[in-house]
């Protein structure tokens, strides 16, 4: 019996990065044609993006339980000049990635940060892509970022979103956007007037670099419903597991969307009014007192937070309609 056609009772596969070796054990050969073989040998490890993907792993063979220990400690934690505790598994365990908020960061201390996130995800297993996102950039953070992208860029893409003030640090050894888009949910924007764009670019920023396929209208405020027709036409179509509404001034429409949805509404107030309206708390206020239930408010100009919440609705409803 030839080598090429059959794939041998005992195969012995040895992993010399993590210095393992793993014994896979048939009751019988399994015969398989040439090219067949090949696909066997060569088939590429999947992405593991969740711990349930890490402990289908172990029990499919493909990664050793000392590995998959490593990858799921729970107290993997890394102390940057004792300014900031990275919570490093906080992608697995939670599907959720730790955001660098920067805002408040003066440039040493955002810098330090991550590069630390960077050093760390050149150290992690390749089968984990995290992606390393900061939020709330001024011009000034965003350029430093730049300038380390430059020292990294043959592990990291470096992609800066400046309508959302964020940007993002992606290893290249990730296998994309179609990867993570796939089967990850679908979610619809919606901002009340063009003032509450900027914030509600976060939310999509977020959005998409999760993986959720996401739909959007600008400017259908309750100014002049007749604007609404259309688009709740087109989302009534994409059929969305949550939709983000976000609004400034007396925030009506978040109430209107939701008394015509059937799915979860996030409110997302902004910081835009005068007088009474303080900066975005009439929006929140007026939120928080919808009359339609089914609203989850978030904080004042909290876009990713909304970003968040939608993806883990999305990503959620997802699982529920491979499942079915």
């Amino acid at each position: 019996m030839r080598l090429e056609n059959v794939f041998s009772t005992f195969c012995i596969k040895v992993d010399w990065r993590y210095g393992e070796q793993f014994l896979y054990v048939t009751e019988k050969p399994t015969y398989l044609s040439r090219p067949r073989l090949q696909k066997a040998l060569t088939r590429e490890k999947k992405t593991l993006r969740s711990t349930r993907d890490v402990l289908e792993a172990v029990k499919s063979g493909e990664i050793s339980i000392p590995r998959a220990d490593r990858i799921l400690k729970l107290d993997s934690l890394s102390i940057v000049d004792d300014v900031a505790r990275l919570d490093l598994n906080r992608f697995l365990r939670r599907g959720v990635p730790e955001i660098v908020y920067a805002r408040s960061k003066s440039l040493t201390q955002l810098g330090s940060i991550v590069i630390r996130l960077l050093d760390e995800a050149e150290k992690r297993d390749q089968m984990i892509q995290v992606p390393i996102i900061t939020s709330k950039l001024t011009p000034d953070q965003a350029r430093l970022l730049r300038k380390i992208s430059k020292t990294r860029k043959k592990n990291f893409r470096f992609d800066y979103y400046p309508q959302a003030s964020m940007a993002c640090f992606t290893s290249r050894a990730d296998k994309g956007e179609e990867e993570r888009v796939e089967n990850q949910g679908r979610v619809a924007l919606l901002s009340a007037g063009t003032s509450d764009i900027g914030i509600l670019n976060e939310s999509e920023v977020i959005l998409k670099l999760m993986g959720a396929k996401t739909m959007r209208f600008n400017d259908v405020g309750v100014a002049s419903l007749k604007r609404l027709v259309a688009p709740l036409k087109e989302i009534q179509k994409f059929d969305p597991d949550a939709i983000i509404v976000a609004a400034g001034m007396e925030a009506a429409l978040p109430s209107v969307i939701a008394g015509l949805s059937s799915v979860p509404i996030i409110g997302l107030p902004i910081s835009v009014g005068y007088g009474y309206g303080r900066n975005g708390e009439a929006a929140l206020m007026s939120m928080l007192q919808a009359c339609p239930l089914g609203i989850c408010v978030v904080n004042i100009d909290g876009g990713v937070a909304a970003g968040i919440i939608a993806w883990l609705i999305a990503r959620r409803s997802a699982a529920g309609r491979r499942r079915s």
